[in-house]
């Protein structure tokens, strides 16, 4: 198989795992409570806190809670996704297929994030149109930006997060944990300066972290126009990085769960 039919396969392959994922997650209660209801739940919390500041932080407070969103679907459904795949029997097959298991997980958390970008526009229609208060986004161009290589960075992100998921059944047990600690070490919500200092170096190796300070300089117009770019930087630095070790990690963990007959197990 040429390189040429490589890429084709694999985008057909995306293409189809795209929209299964699609149908399935919009038929799901819990799915849709974590684009539309928590985020909101989240954004309304953060504005009651800061009450007497409200008008200054509303935007900060439409990104952070959207990005409440996006990783809670990311990492929640993203690894249902597999456990969902392994409950039904189905784990085995697509780990002996033609197509790589990577592949199609590429298709899930693609479908995953883009969903999960709902969040952002319920929390901004919660926020300006319910609670009557005026958000703008300052510059909507590096924002539009921003956006885009924030669903590359979580994508990346879920890709090293996937083969756990399939190594052992019972990672499903840490999802909330995982959950709040990307939280506080991203900066969704609050800046990573409040946190003890040995946490930065975590929170400099997340792509969430980055994702969330670009979004957040431009939508609120709190950073310049080079610290934006310093993030696309970081963004498309360290989610090529993910890519290479998710290729290396699923690998070898597809050739231990075989070795181990852990695929089917419950």
């Amino acid at each position: 198989m040429t390189g040429w039919q490589k890429i084709t396969r694999n985008v057909r392959v995306i293409s189809m795992a795209f929209e299964i994922e699609m149908r399935q997650s919009f038929t799901d209660a819990f799915v849709l409570f974590g684009i539309i209801v928590q985020p909101m739940i989240v954004a309304f919390m953060a504005l009651w806190m800061l009450r007497d500041q409200v008008a200054d932080y509303a935007i900060f407070v439409v990104v952070g809670s959207g990005m409440t969103g996006l990783w809670t679907t990311l990492l929640f459904q993203g690894g249902n996704s597999i456990t969902g795949e392994r409950w039904t029997g189905t784990l085995e097959p697509l780990a002996c297929a033609p197509a790589p298991l990577r592949v199609v997980v590429t298709g899930k958390l693609l479908a995953d994030i883009t969903q999960s970008l709902f969040s952002i526009i319920f929390c901004y229609a919660f926020i300006s149109i319910l609670m009557g208060l005026p958000v703008t986004i300052a510059k909507p161009w590096l924002f539009a930006g921003s956006i885009v290589l924030t669903i590359i960075a979580f994508i990346a992100f879920g890709m090293i997060i996937g083969p756990l998921f399939i190594l052992n059944p019972d990672f499903q047990r840490f999802q909330n944990g995982l959950e709040f600690v990307v939280y506080v070490l991203s900066g969704f919500l609050f800046p990573i300066a409040l946190l003890p200092m040995w946490t930065t170096p975590l929170s400099y190796i997340l792509t969430p972290y980055w994702a969330a300070r670009a979004l957040h300089a431009a939508s609120s117009g709190s950073g310049s126009n080079e610290e934006i770019f310093f993030c696309w930087g970081m963004l498309v630095l360290f989610s090529v990085l993910y890519f290479f070790l998710s290729k290396y990690l699923f690998r070898v963990v597809l050739r231990k769960a075989r070795e181990d007959a852990t695929l089917n197990m419950q």
